[in-house]
Parts: C-alpha cells; structure tokens; sequence
C-alpha cells in the first residue's frame, strides 16, 4: 500500500520496513500494521490538533507534569508556541504511560519506540495470528465475562498504584488476545492524585467494564470495586497485590448513600447506552 503520511521517516530511518495495512482510524490517531525485520507491528500515527475532535483535554491534562519551566508558561499563556508544546505532551503521555505500566507488569502493548512523532509497539494478535478484537466484538459466556472482569479490575489496580487513570476506559479500549484482555489508547491518562475529577475518572472506568461485561454475568453489576479501590488509594492502604472484594460501605453519617448508589447506577446506564450507540453504528 502507499505509504502514509507520517511513516515515510521511519522507513527512511530504517525504523520499519514496510507498512503492510490500516488497523483502525479513532479520534486521536491512525494506527498502521507495519513489518520491521522478521517482526509484525504497528504503528500510532497521531492526529494533528486541527483534525482532532477530542473535546474536554482541559480537563484530562489537570496535573499533568510539563517537563520544563519555561513550556509549563508558554502553555499556561496558551501562546503558539504553548500550543505546540501542549500537543508534544499530550502524544508523549502515551508512550511514557505504556513504559510505565509495562514495567509495573500491566497487560499492555510492549512498546518498542517513538519515532517522529509515532508509536511503535507490539500488535496485539488473536490464536490464528490476526489482529486481536475489541472486547466489544465478541459474545461471552458468563464465566469468561467474569474472569475477564477480575482481570480487567487488576489492571486498573496497578494503574491506580502507579498513580494514573485511564480516563476512558471501555470495551472498546481493550483487546483480547489468546491470554485475554490487553488495554490499549492512553493518550488521555489521568494524574490520580493531581486531577479533581480523578474519582469521577475511575469509577466511570470500572463502572463501564461492569456495566459491558454485566450483560453476561448480571452479578457484577452488584459489585462496588471502583468505590472499594478509590477509598484504599485514598487512605495509602491500595497495593498492587491487594486482594478486592467488590463490597463498599460508605460513612452514611458522611456521605448521601442513596445520592451515591444513584450516581453510580446512573453511570452504568449511560455506559449501556453509549455501547448500544456503538454497536448500532457498526451494525450500519
């Protein structure tokens, strides 16, 4: 195929040799399957600010550290040049994120480089070898959604002890290879202890998985792990290895329990709704 735009250097540079096929097209990049040496790949071409539809960055980028004093004012100024160091640090919170993570042993795509300005990293494959599916593709039976519930759950713990949340974590930000699921697209990674709007976060995340996988296994839909998880990182006691119950007992003399189980119930139906949304669009 024609190369795209954004590979030429890498190929010129010997970073890949070929780029072999489009995998999928989002709102904030166009990801590739290239061939480096005897090695399957792909690439994460990421959209320029003008053509993306991203809406609420403001808000993911609450907390985020800027690597210099001197981009930390440009971008607080908004100037051009703060645009232009803004849009480097949102496309290298991925790549640092996927370090990160990889090394604190989450199941993400091994990432083998950023090259002008594109990620390369490990293709996520299925048993035959193809691209691995969205964990929004595919039926389930009531145990596996389960198991890939307790999984997915464990990821988000080692997030959370890492100190970042994924911040739009779904179905269809998970990949399910032949050892299960892979999380993917960190573009929009969140400081947990640096952002107000970081429970919110974390309990729309883990709320979305229940909510997708409840549909098989409805007893998930009983369980509070968000809340549970939320309340150990707040109080120091979250631990890579800690072992979750899915049970929450909020103070009552505190905190409006029915306004809680409200929001939280009403989270999980704007998660269904959005899956029907999507699911609707792919069957067209």
């Amino acid at each position: 195929m024609k190369t795209p735009q954004g590979l030429q250097a890498l190929i010129d540079d010997g970073v890949i040799d070929e780029v072999l096929r489009p995998l999928k097209s989002g709102k904030e990049a166009a990801v590739y399957v290239v061939r480096s040496g005897d090695e399957i790949r792909c690439a994460k071409v990421y959209k320029d600010m003008a053509q993306r539809s991203f809406q609420q960055r403001v808000q993911y980028q609450e907390g985020r550290k800027v690597r210099g004093s001197r981009e930390a004012r440009a971008i607080g100024k908004a100037s051009k040049y703060g645009r232009k160091q803004q849009e480097v640090a949102w496309k290298n919170t991925e790549v640092d994120a996927l370090y990160q993570l990889r090394v604190a042993g989450m199941r993400v795509p091994e990432p083998y480089g950023y090259f002008h300005g594109v990620l390369v990293m490990e293709l996520v494959t299925d048993a035959e070898g193809l691209s691995a599916p969205r964990l929004g593709e595919i039926e389930l039976s009531a145990e596996k959604a389960s198991e890939y519930h307790r999984v997915l759950v464990r990821q988000v713990v080692l997030m959370l002890c890492c100190g970042l949340i994924h911040g739009d974590l779904s179905a269809y930000n998970v990949l399910v290879g032949p050892d299960g699921p892979v999380v993917i697209d960190f573009p929009q990674v969140v400081s947990a202890a640096g952002n107000n709007a970081a429970r919110t976060m974390l309990l729309r995340d883990v709320n979305n998985l229940t909510a997708h996988l409840g549909r098989w296994a409805p007893e998930l839909l009983e369980t509070w792990y968000g809340e549970e998880m939320w309340a150990l990182f707040q109080a120091g006691e979250l631990r890579p290895d800690t072992e979750l119950t899915g049970e929450f007992e909020p103070d009552e003399t505190e905190v409006d329990l029915d306004s809680i189980r409200q929001s939280i119930n009403d989270a999980r139906e704007e998660a269904l709704i959005r899956q029907q949304g999507r699911e609707a669009a792919a069957e067209e």
